[in-house]
């Protein structure tokens, strides 16, 4: 009667190992998404920031280019 109990146990056992490798297997391919996701976060803050820099840029270039044409407006009287 011991064998047989026995061989429940391990079969019970195997189950379970089993179990914990595929639920290893799922963290892993989670993990790693994740960490698609991260990254993919990462390049749209990043490209936001550069795009923002860009708008700022050209606001001072506009503003140079006012302050240009007021000046010449100035010089020949035009205002």
């Amino acid at each position: 009667m011991s064998e047989p109990i026995e061989n429940l146990i391990l079969e019970h056992l195997k189950k379970i190992q089993a179990e914990q490798s595929a639920a290893r297997a799922r963290d892993a391919e989670v993990l790693a998404r994740l960490s698609g996701i991260e990254s993919a976060i990462a390049r749209l803050g990043r490209d936001s920031a550069a795009q923002y820099a860009e708008q700022v840029e050209d606001r001072h270039a506009v503003d140079a280019l006012k302050a240009r044409i007021e000046r010449i407006e100035r010089r020949l009287e035009l205002t």
